[in-house]
């Protein structure tokens, strides 16, 4: 084994005054979230979602003994290292650590006192700018033998819990529920995601498709359909069309995939008569609440546009920050997405990333921030954007991610659901009204997401 992954320790007789230890750490919401679940210190003060909304800070901001466990971590491995035992310690807080700071963190031995106690200086500073946030004092119980280790394996967490959709579910309940067409829900997954929103306050839902189908399913899952209504239709292309008509009349303000087939679904929402054209692109939005980030993760396109050129790549930056917004970001941040975070023209999905920031700068995509190219770990990852000296609003902190195409997007979102425990809520954009697209494998939480998000996407922007 290699020695950076053997602790060994220094014993009283070894450590002198003026000896000093050190460590970098960047301090993200996971580790504030890690240390509320073990400590049982629950103040959503420390959480983004109540930073940013209730005291308009930037982001969410460490409790101060997560701090703290840095000195103890640095004691703990280095100096005295393994067999140290804390005596005491004092911390003074100068100033706050929000998540995407760089922490360095340092102690120096200042005395040795008897009964092997060694008294440290300790100081957290915020890179690169130097600016003091703790300091103070403690004294540590060194060890008088030798002790050499195998570092402890330190397990990956996973935060396997969604409050983000939470939220946005909230939001979605305190308004009128919005009246929407549901096609096909002929299968229980459909049926019963549709029922739960209508249950939630946050759908009214219009059921089109065979009606003895969906009254023996309904039956069979116990569930009343006494007060829905049915639009009975055996044939699920005309029901899609049969929904439309619904939109056109002004009946209904949304439309809701159930099992059929998306074609047959789209393909009656983009009929040229009375239709639900409305001079964009039909595009796809995957809202994913993704555990352990600080806000919901916007991916686009990744259902409807195969390799979208320039211009539709344009329409799904724009949907994405319409929804974006709705959903409560005030300003979104899109990060488009290529191999590469520097332009080649030898990869088209970098030049098309360096146009869309350039559209965006010039006024031709509003209401968001967008940079590109950027590769996957410098959009999303702090520590990965400032080893590449990539300085930009949007690198580490991207809220939308535009793939290149519809390859990628489907895998990157699908990565998320699968392997990251992400709960994956679908829309898509451009038309008349939301169009709530939900995969079969979807389950009630990524279906009444998608219906809220539809409520608040459709509430904010006054579409019928």
């Amino acid at each position: 084994m290699s020695d950076q992954f053997i602790f060994e320790n220094k014993t009283y007789d070894e450590i002198n005054v003026g000896d000093q230890a050190s460590l970098t750490r960047l301090a993200r919401e996971q580790d504030f979230l890690v240390f509320a679940n073990v400590s049982g210190n629950l103040n959503h003060y420390h959480l983004a979602a109540y930073a940013q909304e209730q005291e308009g800070l930037p982001e969410s901001f460490a409790p101060g003994l997560w701090i703290g466990s840095l000195i103890s971590a640095v004691m703990g491995n280095q100096i005295p290292g393994p067999g140290a035992v804390y005596k005491r310690q004092v911390l003074d807080f100068h100033g706050l650590c929000y998540a995407g700071d760089e922490l360095l963190v340092t102690v120096e031995v200042i005395e040795k006192l008897p009964d092997n106690v060694i008294r440290f200086k300790n100081r957290v500073t915020r890179q690169p700018d130097g600016k003091l946030l703790v300091s103070g004092e403690a004294e540590i119980i060194a060890p008088s033998r030798k002790m050499r280790f195998n570092a402890l394996p330190a397990p990956a967490l996973i935060l396997d819990h969604h409050p983000h959709f939470e939220s946005i579910i909230e939001q979605a309940q305190k308004l009128a529920p919005i009246v929407t067409a549901v096609v096909a829900p002929e299968e229980e997954k459909s049926l019963a995601g549709a029922l739960l929103a209508a249950r939630k306050g946050i759908i009214k839902p219009i059921l089109f498709g065979s009606r003895e189908r969906i009254l023996a399913l309904a039956q069979n899952m116990e569930q009343s359909l006494d007060d829905v209504e049915i639009v009975d239709e055996e044939d699920h292309a005309c029901a899609a069309h049969k929904a439309v008509d619904y939109i056109a009349d002004g009946k209904a303000a949304a439309l809701m995939k159930g099992h059929l087939h998306t074609d047959d679904l789209l393909r009656a929402a983009l009929r040229k008569e009375r239709g639900l054209r409305a001079g964009r692109r039909f595009t796809h939005v995957f809202v994913l609440d993704v555990p352990g980030l600080s806000h919901p993760l916007l991916v686009t396109d990744a259902a409807i546009n195969i390799q979208p050129d320039l211009r539709t790549k344009a329409d799904i930056v724009k949907n994405a920050i319409e929804v974006a917004i709705s959903i409560g970001i005030k300003v979104p941040k899109a990060g488009v997405l290529s191999a590469v975070e520097t332009v080649n023209p030898d990869i088209p999905s970098s030049m098309d990333a360096a146009l869309l920031s350039k559209m965006a700068e010039r006024g031709q995509i509003t209401g968001g921030i967008v940079d590109g190219p950027l590769a996957m770990d410098n959009a999303i990852d702090l520590a990965a954007a400032r080893t590449k000296g990539i300085t930009s609003e949007v690198a580490g902190r991207a809220d939308i991610l535009v793939v290149p195409n519809l390859d990628a997007g489907n895998m990157l979102a699908k990565e998320l659901a699968y392997i990251s425990h992400a709960e994956p809520a679908g829309l898509v954009l451009g038309a008349k009204v939301p169009i709530i697209l939900n995969s079969r494998s979807d389950g009630d939480l990524a279906r009444l997401a998608s219906c809220a998000i539809a409520s608040l996407h459709h509430a904010r922007t006054g579409k019928r």
